[in-house]
């Protein structure tokens, strides 16, 4: 089915996520909700080629989607939260989200696009003696680190109990040192 025509009347001939009017074509909304109009999404060549292929995603183009994501169009919003989702780590992207209102039929179409993690997608927190660390976990240190902002040094031997990890980042997590957080990479500890 073709709805290219619709499409354009509806979007005023523009992308509908970032605004631009070079190299338009329709984008089908997965998985398709009505087989009508609704289920695509009028975008230029540029939102075309980061959508195709993650690899090519450029943070700073989809700033667009501080306007596009409060679209009255249930599919621009779909498209808008997943990007918005992905981009998450960049950290401006988690402040729109907050913002964005989706209707719980929208919201489970969104969630439907999104695949799951698998256990290779998850983060893993390993310590320098290939251990698999967890939130709560005592790890001991293996080398004197100076810490910065702190003004001391935390000593090799030092337990850390109760250690929470960065779910953005493998190398990271964060503990109490003589009464002060900080964050540890985590080739510096053993788990105890």
């Amino acid at each position: 089915m073709n709805f290219e025509k619709e499409l354009v009347e509806r979007s005023g001939s523009k992308c509908e996520l970032c605004g631009a009017t070079n190299s338009l074509t329709s984008f089908e909304v997965s998985p398709l909700q009505s087989n009508s109009a609704d289920d695509y999404v009028m975008i230029c060549g540029t939102c075309n080629e980061q959508l195709g292929d993650p690899k090519k995603i450029n943070p700073v183009h989809w700033h667009c989607l501080n306007d596009s994501m409060w679209s009255e169009i249930p599919s621009v919003q779909v498209v808008a939260w997943r990007m918005l989702n992905q981009l998450k780590s960049e950290g401006w992207p988690q402040d729109l989200l907050d913002m964005l209102y989706l209707d719980d039929e929208t919201l489970a179409w969104a969630k439907l696009g999104v695949g799951e993690k698998t256990e290779e997608d998850t983060i893993k927190h390993i310590d320098s003696n290939g251990n698999v660390l967890q939130n709560g976990d005592n790890v001991v240190l293996i080398k004197d680190l100076s810490v910065k902002g702190g003004g001391f040094t935390a000593k090799r031997g030092t337990t850390v109990r109760g250690i929470r990890l960065d779910e953005n980042n493998a190398e990271f997590i964060e503990g109490k040192v003589d009464g002060q957080q900080i964050v540890i990479i985590t080739q510096y500890v053993k788990k105890s």
